[in-house]
């Protein structure tokens, strides 16, 4: 039987019910069908729910209703009678919510003219509800699907250009091939997967010292296809920071260093947001007792890859405004309340001050100091501070979403930046050769909960790509070999 048919017979459809919303009549229904649960046999109850659940139309709240009286009618006349004043009440309240559904004055017709709840200027549209026009807000007539469910996909029809291999051979100064290195398997498949993407020289950012360095690069030395293609960064342990400390720390760099490392890092988030001293205090950034280990850097000629904080999202509260909120969700350990952890800004604050202390010393620092989504904050790092560098790992989806302005940040400081990619996945790769060589249009980001928007290409030119992807970091990193590069 049609729901209209229904509607006919029904001894309620004389109530003049309001034009309504499922996020305003959903709840309703919820609180008088809950609460006459026990009242209503399971199998009527449960149909009335889902049902419920998948329509919006004014006929079928009639529908809806109805049918719960009917269900009751075994009841006896009290409890119809009952069912009949809460089911008044619940139009007296979507009444009123119906009186918020009139357009504002002068309002529009057409398609989405109309409706709608009015908001006042400067106001966010409810929760459960979207703009359709001007301070008018509606809620979708279907259940909206989960953040992890929407995947639209895009209509835009566009010249592309997939780019599988680097137009130019780079340095992927922020390497993490681990469990690769060891063995020859791994090597045998680090090395196709180098030479598929054009990478020549791959720098293994791992924290390695002592042993595991050595060992790390024993094991490099027995492939021919990379034992010029690999080098290392020794790492530095700030466990114990104290009297003695800087002597022991520089003794094992040069250690590291008579190995076969040719920089050190990547020193990790951990120094400034967990690590502590000896007394159980916060070790900072800029503490003075770090201070001889970059100086000892400064005199070995080598560069410093230092990693502090994480993207600022992640130190603000989760909420629905929160561009990484799906990130968030998904990782409890890059979560920074503020009550247990430094603020980002007072984390970044003590990175700076470090830089502008060692000025003979190079740091590198990675994920663009976090700051690719406020390049003129970068610029003005960079400018205060000449011996700093920047990587781009792991912030494409920065880079790639305003396509002319950083353009523009890569041109201006071409012999400040370095390639980096941060997690060896070779798939992933192609993403940042399209970013940096093209000039393509609107497309996929490489893992969605990263970010929910899409990429652009900046189209560098081939200068300033030459100097992104190998030779700035081999103007900063003498010790890695310059066989296989342009001149």
């Amino acid at each position: 039987m049609r729901d209209d048919a229904i509607v006919d017979a029904d001894p309620i459809s004389e109530i003049p019910f309001p034009p309504y919303s499922v996020a305003t009549a959903r709840p309703l229904f919820t609180l008088v069908a809950g609460a006459l649960r026990s009242e209503l046999a399971p199998d009527t109850f449960q149909s009335l729910n889902k049902l419920h659940a998948s329509r919006g139309s004014v006929p079928f709240f009639r529908v809806t209703a109805f049918g719960v009286l009917n269900a009751l009618t075994a009841s006896g006349a009290v409890m119809r009678s009952f069912v009949l004043a809460a089911f008044s009440a619940l139009v007296l309240f979507s009444s009123a919510a119906a009186a918020q559904t009139q357009p504002p004055a002068g309002g529009g017709r057409g398609r989405g003219g109309g409706r709608g709840t009015p908001i006042n200027p400067g106001e966010e549209c409810p929760p459960g509800t979207t703009e359709i026009r001007p301070r008018s807000c509606m809620a979708p007539e279907f259940p909206p699907p989960s953040i992890v469910d929407y995947r639209p996909k895009s209509q835009l029809v566009a010249p592309e250009h997939l780019v599988k291999a680097a137009k130019y051979p780079a340095i992927d100064f922020h390497g993490h091939p681990q469990g690769l290195l060891s063995n020859p398997k791994g090597l045998d498949s680090l090395g196709k997967a180098m030479d598929d993407l054009n990478v020549r020289v791959m720098v293994s950012a791992d924290n390695s010292s002592g042993d595991r360095l050595k060992n790390t690069l024993a094991s490099v030395k027995t492939s021919e296809k990379l034992k010029n293609r690999v080098v290392m960064l020794a790492g530095i342990n700030f466990q114990n920071v104290g009297p003695g400390w800087a002597e022991k720390a520089i003794a094992q760099l040069e250690a590291d260093v008579a190995a076969g490392a040719v920089g050190v890092g990547e020193i990790g988030k951990g120094l400034g947001l967990s690590t502590k001293k000896p007394d159980g205090s916060r070790l900072k950034i800029d503490d003075p007792e770090l201070d001889p280990i970059w100086d000892a850097c400064a005199r070995l000629k080598l560069p410093v890859f230092i990693h502090t904080a994480d993207p600022q999202e992640f130190f603000k509260p989760i909420d629905y405004s929160n561009e990484r909120w799906l990130e968030l969700a998904l990782f409890g350990d890059r979560r920074y309340p503020q009550d247990k952890y430094p603020s980002f800004e007072e984390l970044s604050k003590e990175r700076d001050n470090m830089v502008k202390k060692h000025p003979k010393t190079t740091f590198v620092i990675a994920h663009m100091a976090w700051y690719a989504n406020d390049l003129g904050h970068l610029s003005k790092m960079l400018d205060e501070m000449p011996n700093a560098m920047t990587e781009v790992g792991a912030v494409l989806y920065d880079i790639g979403r305003q396509p002319r302005v950083a353009h523009d940040f890569f041109v201006k400081y071409q012999d400040r930046i370095l390639f980096g990619k941060d997690s060896f996945q070779p798939e992933e790769y192609p993403y940042y050769w399209r970013v940096f060589e093209t000039k393509d249009d609107y497309f996929d980001y490489y893992r969605n909960y990263h970010a929910f928007w899409k990429l652009y290409g900046i189209d560098l030119p081939d200068d300033v790509l030459k100097k992104v992807y190998y030779k700035n970091a081999l103007r900063i990193t003498p010790k890695i070999p310059e066989a296989g590069f342009p001149k």
